[in-house]
């Protein structure tokens, strides 16, 4: 089963290649044939080598793609879980309580789950605290304190965990919770959504005031349409937080009875209860289309149920075979049997059926397809409920959820006999990573980013080459008509979408999933504030239970670019800038609290050239422990300033920085390390300047890859995905 592209295989030999002393694996197929042949223990003795040949059949050619955490830890022996994301347990409004929950969330990470908190039930900043004098520092300071061990945590040898972090439009610290991100440097392990309630809604739309309260007090009160817009403006600047529409969540929960859901995963496709768990894997559609590009290309339904059925008894199994990093989310998952069969390749397979994404004729494939999926789940846990049992929680009133109202009605009855062995079956995950894996295939429910692109290959001597990557569809393209160009209004991308064709397409695969989506819905960067606000209004209008959208500007970056590039001129040495005899400037006086002795932060500002800009910094104390670094680093930033250009990475960069012997509390805010907070007193001083209000940045710029540095990290299903390297966030 070879690789179509160097950039799959690489991943592979990066990510998901198992190595240790006794061996590794020798090719893909060998990484498949240890997955399917743990998945399969899970079965009975005499059924193990039927259910592991037809495991290893699913997973061949990518036709089911498990999450990365199962293709990366199953039959390893390695003490990892098997689930790549988790909510935590509902966080104590105490001290004590809120502590154990940061060590809950350093345990899972460690073991390569990434975690998602609703910190609502922790009071507001400035709330009494009873028994000490003093005053709540509020739940943006602990996140702080989350992000900070964040940092420090590599999950399960592979890559920094990733986190959600949720807030109840009701809170009395949303507003703050909203602009957080406004700051480069704060919350860079966070993903952040705010949970807007119908109430939230209806006040809205009727112009009523807002009352913001915790456990029952209310603080203040503020319109509606203040706060929206206030939440509106950050997402429109800065890409988050995020939306979920929690009440319409909770609504539509298979497991309504006996659970309330108050915070998502990193990536928003699984909404979960207290100690919940994303066990997750998706059918590639794109490798079940035949004749593809002919006029009766189309997916065989039966195929696609078969496969299905496959699918949903692997997941089931991986639940009986996974460790868990608690016991408290192994008596969840084990309790309701909670999976989340999706898909990825959607893109790809409307291509090759002709379809052109959003259209009515994509929406009435991707219906026809996601219903013969949801189907098929339901009946195969129906029939896993008869052989093996039903999930310990099983409850008859399922059949009466909206889910499973509108199944047909032999797989009612199918139900109503035996049960479900799990308690929620479908969820559409982001598929960055796997999804290049198989060949780069399109990912998730999403539209094809681009249709090929240049990516940096860094050689063995330090250089790099240029390499060309080329989506799944239009090499198939290629291969059957050559250099035939392909038809343009079929071959659509997420740069020439509209909002409206996004949202058609999540709105119509949400009403076959019983989670919920990871989805990025691309906007233009000249798209008018007003018309923003609307594709939210429309998301929630269309049965969205969450939103997510990215619209490129200068906080956020821009999308890689994917038009032909000039070769770009020779570059100058410039000469450092002389200093003139005399400087302006300000000096800041630093109180740290490990420090006996103040730290004194000096930045001279200089006029020419550029306007007025930082020239050179000097940092001293009476405490000369930190003397030689501090020295190190002021004339490293000195000559940086000298240079000219934008600086501000500077400040983000400092902020970013984490001490492991720890941090300290600064007005309200948790900074963790003396360097942080000297790249607080620099964004300060360059805020003072203007120098932070960067013009728009140009479309050939991306985010940095934290992984290989390269600007290649884009936005897509609501994680960032490195174009290069197949680094995801989201794993």
């Amino acid at each position: 089963m070879p690789f179509d592209t160097p950039l799959a295989e690489e991943i592979w030999d990066k990510k998901y290649r198992f190595r240790s002393d006794a061996g590794e694996d020798a090719d893909l197929a060998a990484t498949l044939d240890r997955v399917a042949d743990a998945v399969s223990k899970a079965e009975k003795p005499r059924n193990r080598k039927v259910w592991r040949t037809r495991f290893r059949e699913a997973l061949a050619d990518f036709r089911f793609i498990p999450a990365g955490r199962i293709l990366a830890g199953a039959g390893t022996a390695r003490n990892v879980t098997l689930f790549n994301c988790f909510v935590m347990g509902t966080i104590p409004d105490s001290l004590p309580g809120i502590f154990e929950h940061l060590r809950e969330a350093a345990t899972t990470m460690q073991q390569g789950g990434g975690v998602g908190m609703d910190f609502s039930t922790i009071r507001p900043s400035g709330a009494p605290v009873m028994g000490v004098g003093a005053q709540a520092s509020g739940p943006l300071s602990f996140m702080d304190t989350w992000d900070a061990m964040c940092r420090t945590i590599m999950s399960a040898g592979q890559r920094r965990g990733a986190m959600m972090g949720c807030l109840r439009i009701d809170h009395p610290d949303i507003e703050a919770f909203i602009d957080a991100k406004r700051d480069g440097a704060r919350f860079r392990n966070f993903n952040l959504s705010v949970l807007v309630t119908d109430a939230f809604m209806d006040a809205l739309e009727a112009g009523k005031d807002w009352v913001l309260a915790f456990e029952g007090q209310p603080y203040r009160t503020i319109p509606a349409s203040e706060l929206w817009d206030r939440l509106m403006q950050a997402t429109y600047d800065a890409a988050e937080p995020g939306v979920i529409f929690i009440d319409r969540v909770n609504a539509l929960n298979n497991l309504a009875g006996i659970e309330t859901i108050s915070a998502s995963n990193p990536c928003g496709e699984q909404m979960l209860p207290p100690y919940g768990a994303c066990l997750l894997g998706s059918i590639n559609l794109a490798q079940l289309v035949a004749s593809p590009f002919e006029a009766n290309a189309g997916i065989d339904e039966t195929e696609l149920e078969v496969l299905t059925e496959t699918a949903i008894r692997f997941l089931d199994n991986v639940i009986d075979i996974s460790r868990f990093p608690l016991e408290a989310q192994a008596e969840e998952a084990r309790a309701k049997r909670r999976i989340g069969l999706g898909i990825t390749g959607l893109a790809d397979a409307l291509i090759f059926c002709g379809a052109a994404y959003g259209s009515d004729a994509a929406l009435s494939l991707t219906e026809q397809w996601m219903a013969a999926m949801k189907r098929a789940a339901y009946r195969t846990s129906a029939h896993l409920a008869a052989e093996k049992g039903a999930y310990p929680l099983y409850d008859k009133a399922i059949l009466d959820r909206p889910n499973l109202v509108g199944l047909d009605e032999e797989t009612r009855a199918l139900i109503a006999v035996h049960g479900l062995r799990n308690g929620c079956l479908t969820s559409i995950a982001p598929t960055g990573t796997t999804s290049l894996l198989a060949d780069n295939v399109s990912s998730g429910v999403e539209p094809v980013f681009a249709f090929s692109y240049s990516r940096k290959v860094r050689q063995a001597d330090g250089s790099h080459v240029e390499e060309p990557v080329t989506d799944y569809a239009l090499r198939a393209w290629q291969r059957l008509h050559g250099d035939a160009a392909p038809p343009e209004d079929v071959f659509v991308s997420a740069q020439t979408l509209t909002p409206q064709d996004h949202l058609r397409m999540q709105a119509c695969a949400q009403r076959f999933i019983d989670s919920s989506i990871s989805k990025t819905v691309n906007c233009p960067s000249d798209i008018s504030f007003e018309d923003f606000k609307h594709v939210y209004h429309e998301g929630y209008r269309l049965g969205c239970k969450g939103l997510t959208t990215y619209r490129p500007n200068a906080i956020t970056g821009s999308v890689l670019s994917v038009a032909e590039t000039q070769r770009a001129p020779d570059r100058l040495e410039v000469p450092l800038a002389p200093r003139a005899r005399r400087l302006e400037g300000a000096t800041y006086k630093l109180k740290w609290p490990q420090s006996a002795h103040a730290v004194y932060v000096t930045i001279n500002d200089t006029d020419e050239g550029q306007g007025i800009r930082p020239f050179e910094i000097f940092v001293n104390s009476k405490n000369m422990d930190h003397y030689a670094w501090t020295l190190a680093l002021t004339r490293m930033i000195s000559a940086v300033f000298r240079r000219g250009g934008d600086v501000s990475f500077v400040a983000e960069e400092l902020q970013a920085v984490f001490d492991p012997q720890g941090g300290a509390f600064m007005d309200g805010r948790y900074v963790p390390s003396l360097p942080a907070a000297i790249g607080r007193i620099v964004a300060e001083h360059l805020g003072d300047l203007g120098e932070t209000d960067t013009t728009p940045v140009s479309r050939s710029d991306a985010a940095c890859c934290p992984k290989c540095g390269h600007k290649a990290l884009i936005r897509k299903e609501g994680c960032d995905t490195c174009l290069d390297c197949g680094h995801s966030k989201c794993g």
